[in-house]
């Protein structure tokens, strides 16, 4: 491959600087036209690999390049440096008209993300294709000026969602320019870095291990019905593999083995229909750390990427930090927020990864757990990877939400095609609890109640509510607190201690915790406590409940109602939703009920179901092609509170972390390990903790607990001092 312009010698003649910029253009160019191929996007994305840096083929740039004689010369975000792409996005408007709009959002983003079609910024697409800027017609002799015949779009266009595919086009090709660019730009900067991008098993190696895995999947100590049920759960999914790739349901009880099955889905189906990758997606961090590290077990430690906020870098190699970057890997487990936020995104590094989703198999594991307030924007991005981009996408859950298009929900995907043959029954026959409402419960009685059992799981709505509860249990042998004031590396090790003391049939275990014990947390408990909530959530406490089904009985489940009721906002929305489901339904967590449930909720969000007014920006920004792509990046936020990070000191490796980041020059690697040791907690009590000398601040952002007497062993961060409980009733 030929040297590109990011040489660290000084340049040579002119003549010669052109040739590497045509070099790099080209090899950009050809590789985001594989990129795209897949998909029929190839012919749009090469021509934006073509033209991205033709802006430095002028004389300014030129001069700047030998005058910098160095990479920085490239980087027109730093002050001073020459704008190299505004000239590629013009030659595209120029060329194209009307249409050369969508490469040239493409190239003036580059670098800088996607910008506003239109606003009072300079950075708009508006002003930039109006701008002046330096002469780079110095290449007009090469190929690079061809004239390219882009009149046909090569998706399936809706006109009712014209505005959302059109921008998602746009993402998808800014997707395949800027991994071109960036991988080119390190085959020549660092050679070696490229080379560890490759050495991955291929998923037919993969599905291999985990077929050797499933014939052992009888053999797991549970009683034999369900071992059966497990397997026809199982055969189902491989004999669904074989359908045509789109949009898939799998709709079964907690405890079913859907997260295995749903992979075994996955690899079948990716084999016999070419897709290139498994992408596996999960609500939260606590649910994605047990299932990487079973796949791990099975498939082996490398073939995993595991890309999250609490991931240990400890436990990550060179090539999973590089594949992290862009997704290049067989196998990814991540999170509704880096999925979603990423679809939505106008930055490169986090739109660098699209492509790598087209034409792959998606599993959205607990489908329920979509954002309620962004859940219309998610519906059209999964459709619409489904149309035009080969993507296969199951929506997997023991409580499958009505998404489906109705009447009174005609944004719902349609086609949505159920793996198994008969859910309802396959519910009765895996019913393994009864559940009772209770009424009202003061904490005292709430207590007392819990000490009835010796075996216990009592899941709340708040840290603070969870914290009074556990502090009132006269009698802490073996009882135990979850919540998310406790930093991850912490709740993991007291989830070791709870399955540890369940093991023990004469050892007492009650939990108190948020809903932290909820999805994907592999525990068994003959009786479970839940506060009032949406009936996915009771659903999902309940899968904690009997979970083996070894009592021989149904477990019990309790709902009651809190005392100091429920916050507000959608919490209580679906709380009061759920009240409804359990006066009017005898098994509310039957596939009825819970379909009544979520029809009922989506119905009373109303437009709130995209609250951002996303879909509405995007329809508008069609008629003139102005899309508001940086706006949709502040806007989309699937967490929306703003809360800050917090170091804990919780042991000896923590300690060694906090180390690094005090005295490292280059803190990020540091940083990424402290996210095990972090929580999450609103700026005010940060304010407080700084003001009276309990926190200290590295690096000018990383901040640290350094009072640890605040954080406690059994509760976490649970400050004693009076300046704390003035502002704690802000923690929920």
């Amino acid at each position: 491959m030929s040297k590109n312009l990011y040489a660290h010698t000084k340049p040579g003649s002119k003549v010669d600087e052109w040739q590497k910029l045509e070099d790099h253009l080209t090899n950009v160019a050809e590789m985001a036209l594989e990129f795209g191929s897949d998909y029929g996007v190839g012919k749009w994305a090469y021509f934006a690999g073509l033209w991205h840096d033709l802006g430095k083929s002028s004389n300014e740039f030129q001069a700047k390049l030998i005058a910098a004689n160095d990479y920085d010369a490239h980087i027109e975000t730093k002050p001073g440096r020459v704008d190299h792409s505004t000239a590629g996005a013009q030659h595209a408007y120029k060329i194209l008209k009307d249409i050369g709009k969508i490469l040239a959002y493409t190239i003036a983003g580059h670098h800088a993300g996607l910008p506003d079609g239109k606003s009072n910024e300079e950075s708009c697409l508006a002003k930039r294709l109006e701008k002046k800027v330096p002469n780079y017609n110095l290449l007009v002799e090469s190929n690079l000026i061809d004239y390219p015949s882009l009149k046909d779009l090569p998706i399936k266009v809706d006109k009712n969602r014209f505005g959302f595919q059109i921008s998602f086009f746009i993402r998808m090709l800014y997707s395949c320019l800027v991994d071109a660019d960036f991988l080119d730009t390190e085959r020549f900067v660092d050679e070696d870095k490229s080379r560890w991008r490759s050495g991955y098993e291929l998923l037919a190696v993969l599905q291999e291990k985990l077929n050797s895995y499933l014939d052992r999947f009888s053999q797991k100590s549970s009683p034999l019905a369900i071992n059966n049920y497990r397997n026809q759960i199982l055969n189902a999914c491989l004999e669904a593999a074989e359908w045509s790739p789109g949009l898939f349901s799998l709709t079964v009880p907690t405890g079913g083995g859907k997260t295995l099955s749903s992979l075994a889905f996955a690899f079948k189906h990716a084999l016999a229909h070419g897709k290139a990758r498994i992408i596996y997606v999960i609500p939260y961090t606590s649910i994605i750390e047990q299932n990487a590290a079973v796949f791990r077990e099975i498939l082996g430690d490398d073939a995993v990427l595991e890309h999250h906020s609490n991931y240990d870098s400890s436990d990550e190699d060179y090539r999973s930090r590089l594949a992290a970057e862009n997704w290049d890997a067989p196998l990814i487990v991540t999170t509704n927020v880096q999925f979603f936020e990423s679809l939505f995104s106008n930055r490169s590094s986090r739109c660098r990864k699209i492509h790598r989703i087209a034409n792959s198999v998606v599993i959205l594991d607990e489908a329920q757990m979509l954002p309620v307030s962004l859940l219309k924007p998610c519906l059209e991005a999964i459709r619409e990877l489904s149309l035009n981009y080969g993507t296969s996408t199951v929506l997997c859950t023991a409580t499958q939400p009505a998404l489906l298009k109705t009447d009174l929900f005609p944004e719902g995907l349609e086609g949505v095609r159920e793996i198994i043959p008969e859910p309802s029954k396959l519910y009765s026959a895996l019913k393994r609890v009864q559940i009772k409402k209770l009424p009202v419960l003061q904490d005292a009685k709430l207590v007392q109640q819990l000490q009835d059992y010796p075996r216990v799981l009592c899941i709340v709505n708040t840290r603070k509510h969870a914290r009074a509860v556990f502090e009132k249990l006269p009698n802490r042998d073996g009882c135990f607190h979850l919540s998310g004031l406790m930093c991850p590396a912490h709740r993991t090790e007291v989830l070791e201690r709870v399955k540890s003391t369940l093991l023990n049939d004469n050892k007492p275990c009650r939990v108190v915790s948020t809903q932290l014990a909820e999805a994907g947390v592999d525990v068994d408990f003959p009786v479970v406590f839940r506060a009032i909530s949406g009936i996915d959530s009771i659903a999902q406490a309940a899968g904690r409940c009997n979970r083996e089904g070894k009592l021989g009985q149904e477990g019990k489940v309790f709902v009651f109602s809190p005392e100091s009721g429920v916050p507000p906002g959608d919490l209580r929305q679906a709380a009061e939703t759920a009240e409804s489901i359990l006066r009017n339904h005898d098994d509310p967590l039957s596939l009825t009920a819970v379909t009544d449930y979520f029809r009922m909720y989506y119905w009373l969000k109303g437009e709130a179901l995209d609250r951002q007014h996303i879909l509405a920006d995007l329809n508008e920004g069609s008629r003139s092609g102005d899309f508001p792509f940086k706006q949709i990046n502040v806007k989309f936020r699937i967490i929306e509170t703003e809360m800050q990070s917090l170091i804990i000191p919780f042991n000896q490796d923590a300690d060694a972390v906090i180390s690094e980041l005090r005295y490292s020059t280059y803190p990020a690697a540091a940083a990424r390990k402290a996210q095990r040791f972090t929580i999450q907690v609103y700026p005010q009590i940060i304010n407080g903790l700084l003001a009276a000398g309990s926190v200290e601040q590295l690096q000018n952002q990383y901040l640290v607990l350094i009072n640890r007497d605040l954080y406690r062993d059994d509760l976490g961060l649970c400050p004693e001092d009076p300046m704390f409980h003035e502002i704690e009733s802000l923690i929920c």
